[in-house]
């Protein structure tokens, strides 16, 4: 059977199949468009683009399917699992969800974005044995940045807020200095491969509080290093760096506070190689590829197909 996952996030519209025969996800995605210059979208905005943008990634993902074997279909309906969380562009694969789940006369299974992004890395990472352990997630992209104590439940989780930023996103501060930069947003690819190329040394002292971070100093140090004449190249490697600092830090306390959990890091954020590399190396920790690091329906496909099988294994 077949089982349908709809994302519909701030800055990309997804749906994905998940083959419950085959083990294997399927998914159609498109970012929504920004305007050169522009640093994101306006939630009427996002919504519209997503209503434009929907429908056509169906045809494309269900071109050749039957569609007698999609047996349910989830959607991630709110940014986080928790109450009065709400953005108004989740509205439009909510809507979506539950005209297909009538029509189709099929059942519909709601999430939330942030369950979908932890969802995709235990499939991509093949460690889905997670789903019945506990274990630190961090969801770091440019509307969260923050980790969650996770408790597997064996067709999905419970999630405890226990870190996040005490003021900007890692994926707004990536995509603030890529600006500055005269790069496109959105910025993370590129300003990767410009840090890359830098060779000067580097040295970050990111702000910590208790196991919470402070991001927005990176932004202030960058204008600072770009107004001093430093290359684009090394303005990038210290972005980078700031942020890996940071989330190394706040990894470091809360393993001292909760013990040594398994790590998972989602969000688009994590699919920055130089941060990859460095916590796989050190932390052993688990990512997804990154088809399934940035926004997507693909976690929210399996989690739905776990939810409605039920399954614990």
């Amino acid at each position: 059977m077949l089982y349908l996952g709809i994302d519909t996030s701030n800055y990309t519209t997804s749906a994905a199949l998940y083959n419950s025969q085959t083990g294997e996800i399927t998914q159609q995605k498109k970012l929504l468009p920004v305007r050169e210059g522009q640093l994101g979208l306006r939630q009427s905005d996002a919504v519209f683009h997503h209503t434009a943008q929907l429908h056509t990634l169906f045809e494309e993902l269900v071109r050749g399917v039957d569609t007698k074997q999609i047996a349910a279909v989830g959607v991630s309906s709110r940014p986080r699992p928790v109450s009065g969380s709400y953005m108004p562009c989740f509205t439009v694969g909510q809507n979506t969800a539950k005209i297909l789940s009538a029509a189709l006369k099929i059942p519909l299974c709601e999430f939330s974005h942030q369950e979908g992004h932890i969802s995709a890395v235990l499939y991509s990472a093949k460690k889905t044995e997670l789903f019945n352990r506990d274990f630190l997630a961090f969801h770091v992209s440019g509307g969260t940045t923050e980790a969650v104590l996770a408790k597997g439940l064996g067709s999905g989780f419970e999630l405890e807020l226990v870190a996040q930023t005490l003021d900007l996103n890692a994926g707004q501060a990536i995509d603030r200095v890529g600006l500055m930069l005269g790069l496109k947003f959105p910025c993370g690819p590129q300003l990767e491969q410009l840090a890359l190329k830098n060779t000067e040394k580097l040295s970050a002292r990111p702000t910590i509080k208790g196991c919470d971070c402070c991001l927005s100093g990176v932004e202030n140090q960058c204008k600072k290093l770009i107004s001093q004449g430093k290359s684009p190249e090394y303005v990038s490697a210290y972005c980078l760096e700031f942020i890996r600092k940071t989330l190394e830090k706040m990894t470091d306390a809360l393993l001292e506070k909760h013990g040594e959990l398994p790590l998972v890091y989602a969000g688009g954020v994590m699919s920055n190689s130089i941060i990859k590399n460095s916590f796989k190396e050190k932390y052993n920790a688990a990512f997804a590829e990154p088809v399934f690091s940035s926004d997507n329906a693909a976690g929210i496909a399996y989690l739905c197909y776990r939810k409605q099988n039920n399954v614990h294994s």
